[in-house]
């Protein structure tokens, strides 16, 4: 059941008026129970695969915090009668037991996950759970905490399960963490109507922006990526714009809508995005976009991988052999690398994602090994701290950006590369005959109410983005009739533009099928 569907809002209704009116121990059966009937919805056999993921986290989880507090209390309670070679012996004995209930766990997991996806790859038809990545991350991140002793297992499953399914972050994140999450979601909430519009205003700009926006490009988009061997020359800077703004559009519309419902039920969800096409840099950017899952692999594969035993052996051999900047370098370099080809597998698992990843890997290097270089340059042009070329280097950001999604249009590296080349080529632009722009499904009338409203867009992110304050909290200092004008004016614009309706079959989410 897609955010954008009829039944979906037609859901939304029912929960928030039973969340308001049942009492207030009701509250977290009757949000597990919508979490899964709304995954049934979309296929009951999801079902099985998210609910083995719950139990045997679940389980393992405890089974690790039991094994851990059994040997601290054996230790305490013997601590006089054993030396401390005997305490060091007993921990690193009992530690095995926990090493193996999470490995167990963490291969199950991680192994459902891998298996889905390349079985996905190779066999059409095959079935792929919906937010099957997002939630085994979620899943695992929560696995590896406990085992760190960073939280508490939680005891009761249906309260465990709660946190896994919870049915907005279902379609795309964000990847939450236990200890930001649980908190308000496994609290009990009183209705407040400040809290509750400002949920709905949230829901309420994602569905301006996927419907107006992202559902309207995916038209143009879908014709230039259909045949690249027609589409190509000028065409292709079409697809690289139009494909960039579509998924911005899509993705953080999704996201707004997912944060907008937790909101709107009292429930607190960290931010995924802050104005990503702003950024001055590629590393700018990947602070700013899908946070969720940035932030995931640095805390729990670079950071572990970069500190390990191996690493620092690594680390001392280059030093020996090479030089001490390249023992420095290299285990952060090698940990970004696996960071970032596990991003690229984590997108999709065809040569085009893993490429994508590599790119990324490549550029973020270049641009560190570069940085003593630039911090020169800005030192000695004052210039370069100026709003001029702080509006070059956003531009330039963007491109880059533009250029590395195109590999997320296209399965066949090659065609890419050839598309990309062709931009390049003499007459490339002769190919876009005249009307061309019409020509890919999309209007006149469709570019101007997508440009109108990427200009709203982009006003809205840059007042935020000058002042670092949500128009939301800006609009909240003036008096209620001007903000129910401003959200009627949005709410009317998004009816009569959005792409929507009977006979018309909305489109997924893009990160749906991550």
């Amino acid at each position: 059941m897609l955010f954008t569907s009829y039944g979906f809002i037609g859901l939304l209704i029912i929960l928030f008026i039973l969340y308001y009116t049942v009492p207030k121990k009701l509250q977290m059966p009757l949000l597990l129970i919508t979490s899964l009937t709304y995954y049934a919805m979309a296929d009951v056999r999801f079902l099985i695969f998210i609910g083995v993921s719950v139990v045997t986290v679940w389980f393992g989880a405890i089974k690790i915090e039991d094994n851990n507090k059994a040997i601290k209390e054996y230790v305490k309670l013997h601590k006089n009668e054993m030396s401390v070679d005997e305490k060091k012996a007993y921990k690193k004995a009992g530690a095995r037991k926990s090493v193996i209930f999470f490995t167990l766990t963490l291969l199950l997991n991680l192994g459902i996950l891998a298996t889905v996806k390349l079985a996905g790859l190779k066999f059409t038809g095959i079935l792929i759970p919906l937010g099957i990545s997002f939630y085994t991350f979620q899943s695992v991140g929560y696995l590896i905490d406990v085992y760190r002793e960073s939280i508490d297992a939680q005891r009761s499953l249906p309260r465990y399960a709660l946190f896994i399914t919870f049915f907005p972050q279902l379609i795309q994140g964000p990847i939450n963490r236990y200890d930001d999450l649980a908190p308000s979601l496994l609290s009990e909430h009183n209705f407040d109507f400040s809290v509750f519009s400002r949920g709905m205003e949230r829901i309420l700009w994602g569905y301006f922006k996927k419907l107006v926006i992202a559902d309207r490009l995916l038209m143009g988009v879908s014709t230039l990526i259909s045949d690249p061997s027609t589409y190509k020359g000028g065409y292709v800077l079409m697809t690289l714009i139009l494909y960039t703004l579509e998924l911005y559009a899509d993705f953080t519309g999704g996201i707004d809508i997912t944060i907008g419902i937790a909101e709107a039920l009292g429930i607190n969800m960290k931010e995924n995005f802050i104005r990503p096409y702003f950024s001055t840099s590629l590393a700018d950017y990947w602070r700013r976009w899908h946070i969720s899952m940035c932030s995931w692999f640095r805390d729990y594969v670079f950071y572990p991988m970069s500190t390990s035993s191996l690493s620092l052996r690594l680390s001392k051999w280059a030093r020996k052999h090479i030089s001490d900047s390249a023992g420095g370098k290299l285990p952060v370099y090698l940990s970004s690398f696996v960071v970032w080809f596990c991003t690229g597998i984590w997108h999709g698992t065809t040569i085009n994602f893993i490429v994508w990843g590599m790119l990324n890997f490549l550029v973020l290097t270049i641009s560190e090994e570069l940085s003593p270089a630039y911090k020169k340059f800005h030192e000695r042009f004052a210039f370069a701290d100026g709003p001029i070329y702080k509006a070059f280097m956003i531009i330039r950001t963007f491109i880059l950006v533009c250029v590395l999604n195109l590999f997320d249009c296209f399965v066949d590296v090659r065609d890419t590369v050839g598309l990309l080349i062709s931009i390049f080529k003499k007459g490339s632009f002769s190919l876009m005959e005249k009307g061309a722009l019409l020509n890919i499904g999309l209007s006149a009338a469709d570019y101007i109410v997508a440009g109108v409203a990427l200009i709203i867009v982009f006003i809205v992110s840059s007042s935020e983005e000058k002042d670092n304050i949500s128009v939301r909290d800006k609009l909240r200092k003036n008096p209620y009739p001007v903000r129910f004008i401003v959200w009627t004016l949005l709410l009317t614009a998004t009816l009569i533009f959005g792409i929507y309706g009977i006979g018309y079959d909305s489109s997924q989410f893009i990160y749906n099928r991550f």
